[in-house]
């Protein structure tokens, strides 16, 4: 399934490199990045918050959380809060959990924690459960205007050592198949070659002693 229409239109005009990612249905940014086999630095966690009375999209790396004071102090509100899913729906006036990244699609201040910068490239979501972009990071803040904060700290979703591991043992027996195939290539080469050889010096040597 690709990405929502509108989405493609918006970046398609913004003269960027992008990349469409398709994968299984994920819910959480901790998910597309076991699902994507990424780093949750590389992956754009983006929250909806209210500052006084407007709303702004945040967004950190998957690796950190939200730091309400900071993201007060950066938007200038005196009071900050999250609202409920149901709030967001009614005023973006869109379906539950199809908030994207595109603060600008959503009539939105964007927010970007400076944090974000430290990756070349990261998968940002379309509002689709499906369905990434991944889009440098560079490329984003500059068509998205954001405004670049430090809102987040230490705390965010964590991959478990042992999940590591079986993507790194699932990594070796792929390449260890890749070895095991190239080999046995020259062998069967060199197999066929000889009986050939002897063949013709056996038959060189009695013309000469006739």
């Amino acid at each position: 399934m690709p990405i929502p229409k509108k989405i493609k239109t918006y970046l398609d005009k913004q003269n960027i490199d992008y990349e469409e990612i398709a994968h299984k249905t994920v819910y959480t940014a901790y998910d597309a990045a076991l699902t994507l086999k990424k780093e949750l630095k590389e992956i754009a966690k983006n929250l909806i918050v209210k500052a006084d009375n407007t709303y702004a999209l945040v967004i950190v790396p998957a690796d950190k959380r939200l730091d309400l004071n900071k993201i007060k102090k950066a938007l200038k509100a005196k009071k900050i809060s999250i609202p409920d899913e149901k709030v967001i729906v009614r005023v973006l006036k869109i379906k539950p959990g199809a908030v994207s990244s595109f603060g600008k699609l959503h009539k939105l201040e964007i927010l970007v924690d400076k944090a974000m910068t430290g990756t070349k490239k990261a998968i940002f979501s379309t509002g689709s459960l499906s369905d990434s972009v991944l889009i440098k990071v560079k490329d984003f803040i500059q068509m998205e205007e954001a405004k670049m904060a430090d809102i987040a700290m230490k705390g965010g979703y964590k991959i478990p050592k042992a999940t590591k591991k079986k993507m790194i043992k699932v990594k070796n027996k792929v390449a260890s198949k890749k070895k095991v195939s190239i080999k046995k290539k020259p062998v069967a080469k060199k197999v066929n070659k000889k009986p050939v050889k002897k063949v013709v010096k056996k038959k060189v040597a009695k013309k000469k002693k006739i």
